[in-house]
């Protein structure tokens, strides 16, 4: 076959460092958001949808295959904690965590996963971002050490 075809969708989640709202400013939380699925985009890596509330990010995306994922989310991490800190002087100390979750999600399921991000602000009325992030580790089988999860 002359021609690489590639349909692997991601679900990324990270959060901002020690869970700081940053981005508790609806309209920087949407520029946030944006700004994220555009770098991505510039990666090769096309949003579907990037999400979040005011302490951490969903992002779900078509992966490339030209960039490993600890390149494509180190990118992101360091475009968009750049083009964060230039918004206002009350933002200079952003950052993000250092880690991750990725997880995969087939394309019957993106859908559901697009409407799970669009629904963060009504989510997370009920669920802390541990709560939740430890629901997804949980569902993908992923095991983790609580003391080396949360920065």
């Amino acid at each position: 076959m002359p021609q690489s075809l590639s349909a692997v969708y991601l679900h990324l989640v990270f959060s901002t460092k020690d869970r700081r709202p940053f981005l508790r400013d609806p309209d920087l939380r949407a520029e946030t958001h944006a700004y994220l699925g555009s770098a991505s985009g510039q990666l090769d890596c096309p949003a579907i949808l990037a999400g979040g509330v005011e302490d951490h990010i969903h992002l779900l995306a078509r992966y490339a295959r030209t960039i490993t994922q600890a390149d494509w989310v180190k990118e992101l991490k360091r475009v968009t904690s750049i083009w964060i800190k230039t918004r206002a002087p009350s933002l200079s100390e952003f950052a993000w965590q250092a880690g991750y979750g990725v997880f995969s999600v087939s394309a019957s399921n993106t859908e559901t996963v697009r409407a799970y991000v669009e629904r963060q602000d009504e989510h997370h009325r009920q669920l802390s971002f541990q709560d939740e992030f430890r629901a997804l580790l949980r569902k993908h089988g992923l095991e983790w050490d609580e003391r080396y999860i949360w920065d």
